[in-house]
């Protein structure tokens, strides 16, 4: 029975730190969403912000910097999008997807070229990572307190600083979104964009701010990704996670503590899918590994799909905004 516990912990604690990279992407997708731009270009930022991080910190020596540069590269690709959506009022789907396969192939082609290594980027060692942190008395709570002692040590305790912040980012978001000035401007650059030019507010300078944010937060994602979840970049490796992120932020149906909860959902799942393989399960038996692989993408497509009930995007999302004369 105690095996079982400690079993269900442990997947709980794999699930967060798998959800860490889809909540910093989906944060990101809510606020360009809420402000207007459609942002399905969340993969190749994500992905060229693992690269950007991995190749800083194996050349700089630390995993701060490497952040930074991940961030930097995020910020590249959002202002990409900015440019071909908001300057000159492209289609936001395709400039996205163009973005993704951008990232996909320049990763690929700077990794061969810089490091010879089929595309990866040198292993990074300890004094390069983000370590995981014991949170004070965890290990004491464990041996005093049963079950909430384990489940503070084994779920709560041991994670990364970039899986903590992750996880505060929603409130903070939440806040920002309906306390703030900015935020008020953010979601009516999203609902009304009308209305805010009338009130002398820039339309483009809100959501070019708010996609500024999501590349910062998307290359965070990535760089969690290739400094802390893994010790290197290696090609393609976010695998899906910004399209997993993006049917995140439909799920929660554009607000950030829902999202949280898909998010956490999809980590759940693709921590099940390692724990349960090789699993003999009662009444099914044996189930193929490719059953549990395959999950998180069936449910991302079923959500994609609008079997989630209505839900109701920004009014003006995916629409440019011509100033009227």
């Amino acid at each position: 029975m105690e095996d079982i516990w400690l079993m269900v912990l442990s997947t709980l604690a794999s699930a967060i730190r798998l959800a860490c990279p889809l909540v910093l992407a989906a944060m990101g997708g809510i606020l360009a969403e809420r402000s207007g731009i459609v942002d399905i270009g969340l993969e190749g930022k994500m992905l060229a912000g693992a690269f950007a991080a991995a190749t800083t910190a194996s050349l700089l020596g630390s995993p701060w910097l490497g952040l930074l540069g991940g961030m930097a590269a995020g910020v590249f690709f959002s202002m990409l999008h900015g440019v071909a959506t908001i300057r000159y009022r492209g289609d936001q789907v395709v400039s996205g997807m163009a973005l993704n396969f951008f990232a996909l192939g320049l990763t690929m082609v700077l990794g061969q070229a810089w490091f010879e290594q089929g595309g990866q980027t040198p292993a990074l060692d300890a004094a390069q990572r983000f370590t995981p942190i014991n949170l004070p008395g965890a290990e004491t709570w464990a041996r005093q307190i049963p079950v909430l002692g384990d489940f503070y040590r084994i779920v709560l305790s041991g994670h990364s600083i970039l899986v903590y912040a992750a996880f505060a980012m929603p409130a903070l978001l939440a806040f920002m979104l309906g306390h703030t000035r900015f935020g008020l401007r953010l979601r009516a650059a999203g609902e009304e964009p009308n209305a805010v030019d009338t009130a002398g507010v820039s339309v483009a300078g809100v959501r070019t701010l708010a996609l500024t944010a999501t590349g910062m937060l998307c290359g965070a994602a990535g760089a969690y990704i290739s400094t802390a979840q893994n010790a290197a970049f290696s090609r393609d490796m976010t695998a899906g996670s910004g399209y997993i992120a993006l049917a995140a932020v439909i799920f929660g149906k554009w607000r950030p503590l829902p999202v949280l909860g898909a998010c956490l959902l999809f980590g759940l799942l693709t921590a099940l899918e390692a724990r349960l393989q090789g699993q003999s399960l009662p009444g099914l038996g044996t189930i193929p590994p490719q059953v549990f692989q395959v999950l998180p993408y069936v449910l991302t497509v079923v959500l994609l799909a609008g079997f989630i009930g209505k839900a109701t995007p920004p009014k003006a999302l995916g629409r440019p905004y011509v100033k009227e004369r």
